[in-house]
């Protein structure tokens, strides 16, 4: 059974950083697309960042390009995001999401989900 399990999230002020993880488990880690996905209160959920099984191809929404970087590390069968800058806009419940292909940008792409972590950016 595969389970994602994302931690990190809080509270923090503007301006701020913050390093999510999301832990897998029963999930051949090493061969799986990575992905971070957001959800805003009223909003739809979004692509945020995917990165392949080697770490080495990244593929960033264009939104999300310089504040946001994802890593990898397959020893650890974790996936990480860093969000620098943080601004109010941020706030939103971000999800971990894998997949046994490349990287996609789409929900429906994606197999296996976490539970999503909360983070709350105060202004």
């Amino acid at each position: 059974q595969v389970r994602l399990v994302e931690s990190g999230g809080g509270l923090v002020q503007a301006g701020g950083t913050l390093r999510l993880s999301c832990a897998a488990s029963g999930l051949s880690f090493s061969i799986a697309t990575m992905a971070w996905f957001r959800q805003a209160p009223g909003k739809e959920r979004e692509f945020v960042v995917a990165i392949n099984w080697s770490g080495d191809n990244t593929h960033y929404a264009d939104s999300m390009k310089g504040r946001f970087t994802i890593s990898r590390d397959n020893a650890k069968n974790t996936v990480y995001l860093q969000v620098n800058s943080l601004k109010p806009e941020d706030t939103a419940v971000y999800y971990c999401a894998s997949r046994y292909n490349f990287i996609a940008t789409r929900q429906e792409d994606y197999a296996y989900w976490g539970q999503g972590t909360q983070v709350t950016v105060s202004s």
